[in-house]
C-alpha cells in the first residue's frame, strides 16, 4: 500500500486524523475495526476515527519477520556510518511532516497546539542525536588482556516490541524506536489505541528514509495486541511507558524467558517545598509542572509537601495562577491548556479529585472552562488531605498539597510511597536543597524548576521501585538495546 495515497497530509486548516493502517513485513496493511469503538476528538467527543486492532495471524507474521530479520550483522565504521546516515534522511523528513505531527498530537493528547509544535520541532534533534551516537561509540573495542586478542562487543539484544503511551503520542515512539533501530534490533511497534496517528507519521518517515527489510514494523490495537507480542519468546526485549498494571504484567510474561525489560511506569512525583523557599518561585515551578501537557507527563510533580507556614501562601499562589489559566480548544493558537486526552483518563481523574475531597481535602478549581462539550478539567489544587493516604498517581492537571512541619517530616512522607521516577525540590539554600533532594527515592530530582529538557548532557536517569524497570538517558541504543560479548583468546597464564 502506498500511504501517500491513503494517507492525506492535514494542512493548516485541516482537523482530520487518517484511520490507522499496520506495516507489517515491509508492506502497509488495513487494520481490522473494532466493532462500535471510536477514536475520539478530546475537544468536542465527536468521533475521528474507528479504532482499530490487528487480529492473530498478523502478529504472528510481524513476529516471524522479525525473527528472520535478526542477525549481529556488521557494525563496522562503514556500516554504522550507513545507518547513521539513513537516520538523517529520517531526521529531515520529519521535518517536513512537522505541522502534520504537531496537530495530530493536539488532537489525540489534547495539548495545546503551541505545545506539539515544539515537541514536532525537537523531533530531528533526537533523531540525530542517536545517529550521532552511531558515529561516534564503536561496537567492538580491545581490551587490556596482556597482548592477547580480547575483545567487547556490543550486540543488539534481538527483536524488540515497544509499546508507547497517549501522552507522548509522537516523541516516545521516535525515541524509542530510533535507539532499538540504530541498535540494530528489528522493532514492532504498537503505540496507544488513543493516540495512533502521531507514530504512524514517524514509522512512514522511517520506511521512506530506507530503513534495512524489517527494521521496523507497526501493529494497532489495544492491550491484547501488546500482551502477544511481550510474551511471545522470539521478542527478546520490551520497551514500554504506561501504567503499572499493564507494566506488572509484561514484568510476569517476560519472567518465563528472561526477556530484557525497560519499564518507565511512573508515580505520584513529590515536590517538597522547604521552610526557605520563595513562595513565587515554588508556585511557578509546580504551576508549570502540572500544566505542562495538560499534566498528563509520567514525570510532572503531584504530591506537594510544603512545610506548614507556607501552605496558605502556596495555595493562593497557586490558586491566582490556575485562574489565569486559558482552557480551550486544542487548536487555539491562544488555549494554553487543552482537555484530557479520552474518556477513561477523564473519568480517572475526576474520581482522583473525588478521591482527595473524600480524604478532608478542600478542592480549588478556579479555571474558566471553555463552552465545548470535550473532556475540559480545570486545573486543579486540592489542599489539606492525609499525605499518608493521597498516595495514587495524579497524572494530569492536579496537585495535592499536604503541610509538614520539617524537611525530614517531608523525605519521610516522599518515601514512605515513592514514585522513584521524579521528585521536586524548592528551597532557598541551593546547597541544602540538593542535599536533601539526594535522598529522595527518584531517579531524577529538580530544584527549583519543572521543566522537562534533561538536566545535563549525561542526565542517565534509572526509575527506582514502583516506577519501574531500567532507566533512560544518553546513548539509549548501545545503553538499553544492546548486551554485552566478550570473545578472545584464553591463556594458561590466567590465575585460575
Amino acid at each position: 500500500m502506498n500511504t501517500d495515497a491513503e494517507v492525506t497530509h492535514m494542512s493548516s486548516g485541516e482537523t482530520a486524523i487518517p484511520r490507522p493502517v499496520n506495516y507489517i513485513a515491509d508492506a502497509w496493511s488495513d487494520c481490522a475495526t473494532v466493532e462500535g469503538q471510536w477514536n475520539l476528538d478530546p475537544n468536542t467527543r465527536e468521533p475521528v476515527h474507528p479504532m482499530v486492532t490487528t487480529g492473530p495471524d498478523d502478529v504472528e507474521r510481524a513476529l516471524r519477520h522479525a525473527e528472520r530479520a535478526y542477525g549481529v550483522g556488521r557494525w563496522d565504521d562503514e556500516a554504522r556510518q550507513e545507518r547513521a546516515d539513513t537516520l538523517e534522511r529520517v531526521a529531515a523528513l520529519l521535518e517536513t511532516r512537522a505541522e502534520d505531527i504537531a496537530r495530530t498530537d493536539s488532537l489525540t493528547s489534547g495539548v495545546p497546539i503551541g505545545v506539539t509544535r515544539k515537541v514536532a520541532a525537537f523531533l530531528p534533534a533526537r533523531i540525530r542525536a542517536t545517529a550521532a551516537d552511531l558515529r561516534s561509540i564503536p561496537r567492538v573495542r580491545a581490551l587490556a588482556a596482556d597482548g592477547r586478542d580480547v575483545r567487547l562487543y556490543k550486540v543488539p539484544w534481538g527483536p524488540a516490541a515497544i509499546l508507547t503511551p497517549w501522552n507522548g503520542p509522537s516523541f516516545i515512539p521516535a525515541a524509542k524506536v530510533v535507539s532499538a533501530v540504530a541498535a540494530g534490533c528489528p522493532v514492532i511497534l504498537k503505540p496507544s489505541e488513543h493516540a495512533p496517528g502521531s507514530a504512524q507519521i514517524v514509522v512512514e518517515c522511517f520506511v521512506e528514509a530506507g530503513l534495512p527489510a524489517g527494521a521496523l514494523q507497526l501493529v494497532h490495537g489495544r492491550g491484547e495486541v501488546g500482551a502477544a507480542l511481550t510474551g511471545d519468546p522470539r521478542v527478546k526485549i520490551v520497551s514500554f511507558t504506561g501504567g503499572p498494571v499493564a507494566g506488572r504484567a509484561i514484568a510476569r510474561a517476560a519472567a518465563e524467558d528472561f526477556k530484557v525489560l525497560q519499564l518507565e511506569l511512573g508515580g505520584n512525583n513529590p515536590a517538597l517545598v522547604l521552610d526557605d523557599a520563595d513562595v513565587e518561585v515554588a508556585a511557578d515551578g509546580i504551576f508549570e509542572g502540572m500544566t505542562k501537557l495538560n499534566g498528563q507527563w509520567c514525570e510532572g510533580p503531584g504530591k506537594v509537601l510544603a512545610h506548614r507556614s507556607l501552605v496558605g501562601p502556596l495555595v493562593e499562589a497557586l490558586t491566582e495562577r490556575l485562574a489565569k489559566t486559558v482552557v480551550g480548544h486544542s487548536l487555539d493558537e491562544g488555549t494554553e491548556l487543552g482537555p484530557i486526552s479520552n474518556a477513561p483518563h477523564f473519568a480517572t481523574l475526576q474520581s482522583r479529585i473525588d478521591g482527595l475531597r473524600a480524604l478532608g481535602a478542600t478542592v480549588h478549581q478556579p479555571a474558566r472552562l471553555p463552552e465545548l462539550d470535550g473532556f475540559f478539567l480545570s486545573p486543579t489544587v486540592a489542599a489539606g488531605a492525609d499525605p499518608a493516604k493521597a498516595t495514587a498517581e495524579l497524572f494530569g492537571p492536579i496537585v495535592s498539597v499536604h503541610a509538614v512541619d520539617s524537611a525530614e517530616e517531608a523525605l519521610r512522607l516522599a518515601n514512605a510511597h515513592p514514585s522513584g521516577l521524579d521528585a521536586y525540590v524548592f528551597g532557598g539554600d541551593v546547597e541544602r536543597a540538593i542535599e536533601i533532594g539526594s535522598r529522595v527515592l527518584a531517579g531524577e530530582v529538580r530544584v527549583n524548576g519543572a521543566k522537562i529538557a534533561d538536566l545535563g548532557d549525561d542526565s542517565a536517569q534509572s526509575f527506582w521501585g514502583p516506577a519501574g524497570l531500567g532507566g533512560h538517558g544518553p546513548a539509549e541504543s548501545v545503553r538499553v538495546f544492546c548486551g554485552d560479548r566478550v570473545v578472545g583468546v584464553d591463556s594458561p597464564d590466567l590465575p585460575l
